[in-house]
């Protein structure tokens, strides 16, 4: 959950003596999600091992035929996988786990959220401007992306409009749903509000869903870390833990 603290562009004179880049309730929403979001992709991951077999509907199991299937062992000797032997079953801890990072991620969210909310942190530095988001600026942005074009000097203080978009799909479109199939899972709250799961077609329904949404969680990370990586990580992962870019001559 990276964001900027400034939003117009910043002239070289104003560099010279102004250094925030991130305010500290981004920085810390940014690290606590990330490393919540490490520990539900491992304990998500055992999971599926336990049963890498992916239905649509409100019921699936052994006996039922699957929409589609991991072409992995399972940890459970029941499930059909066509292999003849199991992987150690992670099961107990890993849900365990799942549940606490979720959690934590969930509570995170919502502070960065209600902060960007309220401090008018959205609009300013992850709303696009009109202009960017014409067919020509978004086709010039989506080329120098795919041409691995080094960010300017400007970007170090400001997101670009393919940033701004991704980040905010991520925020109010893709972690929401990601929510809301995780809850469709519960029992629990099944039980108490079953609208949650009969929307989305049912419990394995919403346990499909969020299979993907993961991947695209997952897809969000790497193309995110690679662009870091493009601009300069020393220096960009520093302005996320110090909340302060480098000199202009410097370089990460």
């Amino acid at each position: 959950m990276a964001d900027s603290a400034l939003a117009a562009p910043i002239t070289s004179a104003e560099r010279t003596t102004q250094r925030a880049r991130h305010a500290a309730m981004v920085r810390v929403t940014h690290w606590v999600a990330a490393l919540c979001f490490f520990g539900l992709l491992v304990t998500g991951l055992e999971i599926v091992v336990s049963h890498p077999r992916f239905y649509w509907g409100e019921t699936g199991n052994d006996l039922t035929k699957p929409l589609f299937q991991i072409p992995i062992p399972a940890s459970r000797q029941l499930v059909p996988t066509a292999y003849d032997y199991v992987l150690p079953d992670e099961n107990g801890w890993s849900r365990a786990l799942h549940f606490q990072s979720a959690w934590a991620v969930v509570i995170t969210g919502l502070a960065y959220v209600l902060f960007g909310l309220l401090t008018g942190h959205f609009r300013r530095n992850l709303l696009p401007h009109r202009a960017d988001v014409s067919g020509g600026a978004l086709r010039a942005a989506i080329a120098d992306h795919l041409r691995f074009k080094r960010p300017g000097e400007a970007e170090a203080w400001s997101y670009n409009v393919l940033q701004r978009l991704s980040y905010l799909l991520v925020v109010f479109v893709v972690f929401p749903v990601m929510i809301w199939t995780g809850l469709a899972m519960s029992p629990a709250v099944v039980s108490a509000f079953p609208g949650l799961v009969t929307t989305l077609g049912g419990q394995q329904s919403a346990r499909t869903i969020h299979f993907f949404l993961t991947w695209i969680l997952v897809l969000f990370v790497v193309v995110h870390v690679m662009m870091i990586c493009l601009a300069g990580f020393r220096r960009r992962t520093r302005a996320m833990i110090t909340g302060r870019v480098a000199a202009e001559g410097e370089r990460g």
